[in-house]
């Protein structure tokens, strides 16, 4: 199993737009073959000095897949290719981490 964390910068104020077209796209992703886990996460209020935010126009993707080929898989996706192109000019910047859980 590995895991993926990608971090989502929207250009201002454009976040909630970018989640939308996430949120439509999930049910698809679920379906993948090898995916075991799929969601966005923003920050939680009221946590404190041990939170390091991410802040308003980010949000991260939690994912765990069974496998780096179907990870590869999902990359080359149609629906993936769609979400993209949708979502393309309403995105800062994007960082992905794929991690294999330590032994």
């Amino acid at each position: 199993m590995i895991h993926v964390i990608a971090i989502i910068t929207a250009q201002p104020g454009r976040r909630e737009e970018i989640l939308g077209h996430m949120r439509a796209n999930i049910p698809a992703v679920l379906a993948e073959d090898g995916c075991i886990e799929y969601g966005p996460a923003v920050d939680t209020d009221g946590v404190g000095a041990i939170q390091a935010p991410i802040g308003p126009d980010a949000f991260m993707v939690i994912e765990k897949w069974a496998s780096v080929e179907a990870l590869k898989a999902h990359a080359v996706a149609p629906h993936m290719k769609d979400y993209g192109a949708r979502t393309k000019d309403l995105v800062a910047s994007r960082v992905i981490h794929v991690l294999s859980p330590a032994s």
